[in-house]
């Protein structure tokens, strides 16, 4: 079972790999989400804003006509008023200005009191001399100013808007007015101005007056019914010009644009569907897809081949870790490529490892590196370890000691009695050391501890503790003894040797026992 289990580990090469593919597949999904995202806001901005400009362009053209077709009225009114008791120039009058500039489909004279004087064309005579009661007719008597109507049905059952100018004596009495109308459901010059903006994408123009009834769209039955249910409609004369994305009456998603003509409180929309607008997005995307293919492909070449590259020295390694106690493994590792920072500190711990091992090795199967009577490490101990932290590089701190007048132990009370001491010494330093200090009787009564890492304040530390404890601590029937000490540092640096570092704890061990014993000197 465990071999079946380490079967299924996946190594750093197939690690790599997997992780470039899925970081490119979830780049390469970003990167089209986000640019569908983008080109689709795009493509209705544009639309919005197209609408919005080709809304205030035909929002401004009407706005030119109706006041350019008041100013005609304007002038007729001035024409009719001087002449109004003859009824051949005032029909004369009405013909001209229908023929003029083609901008009514009739024109008509009504007198102060609401009876028709003159109307053109000429189908509509019959109705001269009748007294009109349409609602544009009395809007206009009753208001005497100049006036663009919301849409009536007229007396020849035409669903109309009618444009008026008054028609005032020169004493400034009122008169009546001159009128012209448009037939909203018949081919009128508002139909001309407006044009047929009806394509195949959906899009289409409208214009509703300030009761939401429709004067222009492209599908004429419509006209003169009343929107519902659309909420820009319901807005439109408070809000001037602008773009709305909404769903029309129809439940239909639309991209709008609107303006307002301000002289008749029309509005105007041109809007279309928002499915017809990001229809081209698909064909746009799949383009971007297809030119991006074979740079996705050659990018996963390259990744491949990067990942190849990458993981070749870990696994070289990997397998030289795997076969440590193999002959000519040193040699493989040697040969391997190393050629980025991991790599090469990896190696370099590898070949550290089987060094330390092959030699760790060899000194355990020459000899032991035990002293016998304490426990503690011997010479070969310590000069094993002093070589370690050699070749690390890595700074400690040497603690050499020594037992005060140990020769008089001997001599009073024996050389088992003195071996009682120095176990009992080992004991005790083992008890004031640090966790990783190392700790050896170098011969005789002379011990040394060295402390790895350890600055002179810390190592200084632990030789006092020692000697007090030892001073305090009686082996019986011999009593208290006592220790000198010597403290030095090694730097860690090529200049010096951990050697020197002894020497010099050395020294200040001799100093010790010149200024009295049971001290400790740093060097």
């Amino acid at each position: 079972m465990p071999h079946a289990k380490h079967g299924l580990r996946l190594d750093l090469r197939t690690l790599i790999l997997v992780l470039c593919a899925l970081t490119a597949v979830v780049m390469l999904c970003a990167s089209y989400f986000a640019s569908y995202r983008v080109q689709r806001q795009l493509l209705i901005d544009h639309a919005l804003e197209a609408n919005r400009v080709y809304a205030m362009k035909l929002a401004s053209i009407t706005e030119t006509f109706i006041g350019n077709a008041l100013q005609q009225l304007s002038f007729s009114a001035g024409v009719q008023g001087r002449q109004l008791g003859d009824a051949v120039a005032l029909q004369a009058e009405t013909e001209r200005v229908l023929n003029q500039s083609m901008a009514f489909n009739s024109t008509f004279v009504i007198d102060a009191n609401g009876v028709l004087l003159a109307i053109s064309p000429a189908h509509l005579r019959h109705m001269v001399g009748r007294h009109m009661h349409s609602p544009g007719v009395q809007k206009a008597l009753q208001v005497r100013r100049p006036l663009v109507s919301t849409p009536y049905m007229s007396a020849a059952n035409n669903l109309v808007v009618a444009l008026s100018q008054p028609i005032f004596d020169s004493n400034g009495r009122y008169l009546g007015y001159v009128g012209g109308s448009l037939y909203l459901r018949e081919r009128n010059i508002l139909n001309s101005l407006l044009g047929e903006h009806f394509y195949k994408d959906g899009s289409y123009l409208y214009v509703v007056d300030r009761n939401r009834r429709l004067l222009y769209h492209p599908d004429s039955q419509r006209v003169g019914t009343v929107v519902e249910g659309n909420e820009l409609i319901d807005q439109l004369s408070t809000l001037g010009s602008g773009t709305r994305q909404l769903t029309n009456s129809l439940g239909v998603e639309m991209l709008a644009g609107f303006a307002t003509v301000p002289s008749a409180g029309w509005g105007v929309v041109a809007q279309q569907p928002l499915t017809q607008t990001v229809m081209p997005l698909s064909h746009l995307i799949l383009n971007v897809v297809g030119t991006s293919a074979p740079l996705a492909l050659v990018g996963s070449v390259l990744l491949w081949w990067l990942a190849m590259t990458i993981a070749r020295p870990l696994w070289q390694l990997a397998a030289g870790a795997r076969s440590m106690d193999r002959a000519g493994t040193a040699e493989r590792l040697h040969r391997v490529p190393a050629w980025y920072f991991e790599a090469a500190e990896l190696k370099r711990a590898l070949l550290f490892g089987l060094n330390l091992l092959h030699e760790r090795i060899g000194r355990l199967n020459r000899d032991a590196q035990t002293d016998p009577l304490t426990g503690l490490g011997n010479r070969r101990s310590l000069d094993f370890n002093l070589s370690l932290l050699e070749a690390e590089g890595r700074a400690f701190a040497a603690i050499v000691l020594d037992v005060d007048h140990f020769k008089r132990v001997n001599d009073c009370h024996g050389h088992e009695m003195g071996d009682q001491v120095l176990r009992r010494l080992a004991e005790l330093m083992r008890r004031c050391c640090r966790e990783g200090d190392l700790l050896c009787r170098t011969g005789g009564e002379e011990f040394l501890m060295l402390l790895p890492g350890a600055n002179l304040e810390v190592a200084t530390a632990v030789a006092e503790r020692l000697r007090v404890t030892v001073q305090d601590t009686p082996v019986e029937p011999v009593g208290a003894v006592t220790v000198s000490l010597g403290v030095a540092r090694w730097d860690g640096e090529a200049e010096s040797e951990p050697g020197d570092a002894l020497s010099a704890a050395d020294r200040a061990l001799y100093r010790a026992k010149q200024e009295g014993r049971n001290r400790v000197v740093v060097a």
